[in-house]
């Protein structure tokens, strides 16, 4: 038997141009907390999550090591195709998306209770929340054809992305969601 294992997500690190939008995306939209980060000698923020002693599963960075030697940023998940976190409060997830003028898609995993929500951060980075639907308030998942998440159909656009800088979430608690 090998000592080598593997324990579970460290973080992911996601590059920004825009590094105030994405941490109020991370914060105030997906209910994360900002973290002490150490001084790499560029910008950047370390998000946890809510629970206590929550480790910093979001590092984002901006400035020149976000650029890469191309000057500028990708955008999106390249060979990721996006990052799925274990959620509560699916129609509170959907009011905050709302509220926030952010573009979203649903679906129930055929075969299971799961239900999902799929929406991107600044930088394009998409994102799975993945709830038990057995224990959610409320009507399942709208599969209709507006709505439905298609694996592989982006519905990401820059342009449209909303500022997000006077944005607050109503009376629920983001981060003792996911």
């Amino acid at each position: 038997m090998s000592n080598a294992h593997t324990l579970g997500l460290f973080h992911v690190a996601i590059k920004t141009d825009d590094l105030a939008r994405t941490v109020a995306f991370w914060t105030q939209v997906m209910g994360l907390r900002s973290v002490p980060r150490p001084d790499f000698g560029y910008p950047g923020a370390w998000l946890a999550a809510g629970q206590p002693g929550g480790q910093a599963i979001v590092h984002i960075y901006a400035g020149g090591p976000a650029l890469g030697t191309s000057g500028a940023l990708q955008r999106g998940s390249a060979a990721i195709d996006h990052l799925s976190l274990a959620c509560t409060g699916y129609h509170a997830f959907i009011a905050r998306f709302r509220a926030a003028g952010l573009d979203w898609r649903e679906f129930l995993v055929p075969g299971t209770s799961l239900w999902q929500l799929f929406v991107h951060d600044p930088s394009g980075v998409q994102l799975e929340l993945t709830f038990e639907g057995a224990i959610e308030d409320g009507p399942p998942p709208d599969m209709s054809p507006q709505r439905v998440y298609r694996a592989g159909e982006s519905f990401f656009d820059a342009h449209r992305y909303p500022a997000l800088s006077s944005f607050q979430p109503s009376g629920d608690r983001p981060h003792e969601n996911c």
